[in-house]
C-alpha cells in the first residue's frame, strides 16, 4: 500500500496582514512526483519552508509521516568563491553522512569525476547535480528540489529530469519539484499543482508536443519523452488582487495576470 508522506490541510499563513497561503490542501505519497508551480510571490518557497519545518502555518496544519526523511536540494549554492572547497569535503559536511556512501552516490549521478574537483569552478548542471548527491546523502524518502534545473542548458535540463525520474523509480521516494517556469514541467510528473496563494488548479500534466513554443524550447532529441508544456485547466480567474472572480465561463484563463 502507497504509504501517504505529507498532507497539507487548509494550511494558510498570514503576515503583517497579508495572505501568503491559503486554504492549501496538497498531499505528497511515495513513489510519486508532485510538481508545484506558480508566478513569482505566490507562495511556493513558504509552502517549501512549512513542509521543512522552518515556519508554521497560521492556520490548518501539516501531517508528515513518522518515518519521513526529506532530502532538500536549495536553488543556489552559495559559497564564499575565495574559500578553498573540493565536491568531497562540501558532500562531508552533510549532518550524519557516512563518508563511504559519497563516491557511491556521486557514481550514481555520473560524476564521480568531479569528486576532487572545487565547488566553484563548476558549471551549471555539474552544481545541481552535486547538490541533488547532498540530498541523496540523507537516504530521503522524499526529495525537494527547488529549480532543479535552474542555470542549465536545455540538454542538461533533459538529463536532470530523467536522472531525477530514475531516482523515484529506484528508490520509490516521493518528489516535490518547485518551478518557477508556469509552462515547462516535467512529462511524467505524476501531479502538477499551480497555486498563487491558494491551489489554483492540480492535475496531470499533457504533452503538446505540436505547440511552437513547446519546438522552439525543447526542439533536441528525446526532449518531448522528458518534458511537456502543462496545459492550465482552471475552474476560475482572478481580479487583479487575487481574489476568485468566475467559476465557469473564464476555465481557459491563467490564474495570474
Amino acid at each position: 500500500m502507497t504509504q501517504q508522506l505529507a498532507a497539507f490541510k487548509q494550511v494558510g499563513i498570514s503576515f503583517d496582514g497579508r495572505t501568503l497561503l491559503d486554504q492549501i490542501d496538497m498531499t505528497i505519497n511515495e513513489g510519486e512526483i508532485v510538481t508545484l508551480i506558480g508566478p513569482n510571490g505566490s507562495g511556493k518557497s513558504t509552502l517549501i519552508r512549512i513542509l521543512l519545518g522552518l515556519q508554521a502555518p497560521t492556520i490548518g496544519q501539516i501531517e508528515r509521516h513518522p518515518s519521513l526523511r526529506i532530502g532538500y536540494m536549495p536553488q543556489k549554492l552559495h559559497i564564499d568563491p575565495t574559500l578553498p572547497l573540493t565536491v568531497k569535503h562540501f558532500l562531508a559536511l552533510v549532518r550524519g553522512v557516512d563518508k563511504k556512501q559519497i563516491l557511491p552516490t556521486l557514481e550514481k549521478l555520473g560524476i564521480a569525476h568531479l569528486l576532487q574537483s572545487q565547488v566553484q569552478v563548476l558549471s551549471g548542471g555539474e552544481t545541481q547535480r552535486v547538490l541533488l548527491a547532498r540530498a541523496l546523502l540523507n537516504r530521503p524518502n522524499l526529495l525537494v528540489l527547488d529549480e532543479p534545473v535552474q542555470g542549465v542548458d536545455v540538454n542538461g535540463q533533459v538529463e536532470l529530469y530523467n536522472l531525477i525520474e530514475s531516482i523515484r523509480n529506484e528508490l520509490n521516494c516521493g518528489v516535490l519539484m518547485v518551478s518557477h517556469d508556469l509552462h515547462l514541467v516535467m512529462a511524467k510528473t505524476d501531479t502538477v499543482v499551480c497555486i498563487n496563494q491558494h491551489v489554483c488548479c492540480s492535475g496531470t500534466p499533457q504533452h503538446v508536443t505540436g505547440h511552437p513554443a513547446y519546438q522552439a524550447l525543447f526542439g533536441v532529441p528525446g526532449a518531448d519523452e522528458s518534458i511537456a508544456i502543462y496545459a492550465h485547466q482552471h475552474d476560475h480567474v482572478h481580479d487583479d488582487h487575487g481574489d476568485i472572480l468566475s467559476t465557469q465561463d473564464d476555465a481557459h484563463r491563467h490564474c495570474h495576470h
